[in-house]
């Protein structure tokens, strides 16, 4: 049985083909409320929602409504790290331990910057058993992460770090920036872009969140259920505590103390027009000059990664497409660059033909890499360009 809720925005009529499969997407009776916008050369040719934003099915979703991003927040944190490269303020072949005097302890004291940002660091999660507020409180987060030691040693191997990335490079912002990470993300990517984006909500921005829930139970990605088999049989083993240790950041993100919380890896609330804008933002030169984009575009790491149970392909804090690998191509070009976020939520640009892509959901799927349905109408884009 099909539902048919409004489909509310506008579309260029280019792009029909892609409202259409927007509009079947929701259509299913699993969705609950989605969004998506595409930008092509700066233009806004799709910016759709519908749905339902709340637990309530009369709450609706609004050309507003904001939701949590999970890693896609990743790329905003690396490029105010990038910025300050820019300035000369930090350096990415630095140790950490440079800025951060305590996190040279065992053994990280040759970690650099780079490493963290490219998920070489061999820092995906801490081993130490944490009770679920932990997870809200940053100096004992940064002090446990200056205490542990590596998984692996600095640059051996690709360990993708789901949420200690957000810590070690919050904490770089907060000594290096002088304000607060929340502070410095947002003034350096937000406020030049117009951003409705978020990290670390008032009230009012909370009210206007999505409720984040699972519709359905069935596992479809190989990666995930290789993740998950961790988590509920080995809880000791590193994939496992690197998503859930704290306690399963996932099913906690309807939490009003998520929401306020700062953590730069994992809770960015935006929604699919603030994607598809900050990629803009990065093709058109308005956040970063060419050579730092390009050094943050150029690969630094591609190999099978044990934390996320896949081949993933990096540059710095960004993800890059990868053909060959299921669920591991954005759709478009060669040289699409973007990052997925846990439930489905992707944000991307494709530089060949100049796309910024943001879709944004509140229907948790699970998928490691790509959500297929994001997939599919990046698929269906494509074939209007």
């Amino acid at each position: 049985m099909t539902h048919s809720p409004a489909i509310h925005g506008h579309c260029d009529p280019r792009f029909e083909p892609v409202k259409a499969a927007f509009t079947g997407l929701m259509q299913s009776p699993f969705e609950r409320g989605a969004a998506l916008c595409l930008k092509i050369e700066g233009e806004t040719v799709i910016d759709l929602w519908a749905g339902i934003a709340g637990p309530e099915p009369d709450s609706h979703w609004q050309h507003d409504t904001l939701l949590n991003l999970f890693s896609c927040t990743k790329p905003f944190t690396a490029v105010a790290i990038m910025q300050l490269v820019g300035e000369g303020r930090l350096d990415l072949d630095a140790p950490v331990c440079r800025y951060w005097p305590e996190f040279a302890s065992a053994g990280k004291d040759s970690t650099t910057v780079r490493q963290v940002l490219c998920h070489r660091a061999g820092l995906p999660a801490l081993r130490t058993p944490l009770a679920p507020e932990t997870l809200y409180d940053w100096d004992t987060m940064i002090d446990l992460i200056a205490e542990e030691q590596p998984w692996v040693d600095a640059g051996k191997q690709q360990t993708y770090s789901p949420l200690l990335f957000g810590w070690i490079l919050g904490e770089l912002l907060r000594r290096v920036d002088g304000v607060s990470p929340a502070q410095s993300i947002h003034q350096r990517v937000a406020v030049p872009l117009g951003l409705d984006f978020h990290i670390g909500l008032d009230d009012a921005t909370i009210a206007r969140c999505a409720y984040m829930a699972r519709t359905k139970d069935e596992v479809d990605d190989e990666a995930f259920g290789r993740v998950l088999q961790y988590v509920l049989t080995e809880p000791t083993a590193m994939s496992a505590l690197a998503f859930a240790n704290p306690p399963m950041v996932l099913g906690r993100s309807n939490e009003p103390g998520w929401k306020r919380m700062t953590q730069p890896a994992a809770n960015g609330h935006g929604n699919a027009r603030s994607l598809a804008e900050f990629y803009a933002g990065l093709l058109d030169g308005r956040l970063l000059e060419s050579p730092l984009l390009n050094e943050m575009l150029r690969e630094h790491s591609a190999e099978y990664d044990p934390t996320i149970q896949t081949p993933t392909r990096f540059g710095l804090g960004i993800m890059l497409n990868q053909s060959d690998v299921a669920n591991g191509s954005y759709g478009m070009g060669p040289d699409a660059f973007g990052h997925m976020g846990a439930g489905g939520t992707i944000g991307f640009a494709d530089p060949e033909r100049g796309v910024a892509f943001g879709f944004a959901c509140n229907t948790i799927g699970s998928y490691v890499l790509m959500d297929p349905r994001a997939r599919g109408l990046a698929n269906v884009a494509m074939g209007c360009l």
